[in-house]
């Protein structure tokens, strides 16, 4: 019996140094990584062991390492958590992340800049 559902990992927060401008690469700014992922949950769901399940922890740390490298665009630490997520995690069906990052240096008051990829097995 197969037994697709969804696991989510919402609201990682990293202090991380991604973006264009010096100051963003000194000072830093605060973001939050959300996970969303599709998959079969059959063994899980039937014997109540972990090893039949994907450890959240791991996922975590997958986007910590990614998050820990300075990039210039969310595109392209987004698109680095899905590679590597994609490599360490082949039973997913699809999945998407999100990296948000707060108060972008924009010349307005925004609360969020956010990015989201798609991941699809197809």
């Amino acid at each position: 019996m197969e037994k697709t559902g969804i696991l989510e990992l919402e609201g990682m927060e990293f202090r991380a140094y991604h973006g264009c401008l010096e100051r963003e690469r000194i000072a830093g700014n605060d973001f939050v990584v959300d996970f969303r992922g599709e998959m079969d949950m059959s063994a899980a769901a039937e014997s109540d062991r972990l090893e039949d399940a994907v450890n959240y922890a791991l996922i975590y740390e997958v986007v910590a390492e990614e998050m820990a490298k300075p990039s210039d665009l969310l595109e392209h630490v987004a698109g680095r958590i899905v590679k590597a997520l994609e490599r360490r995690f082949p039973e997913f069906i699809s999945f998407s992340v999100r990296v948000s990052k707060r108060r972008p240096p924009v010349s307005g008051i925004v609360q969020w800049s956010r990015i989201t990829l798609y991941y699809n097995k197809g």
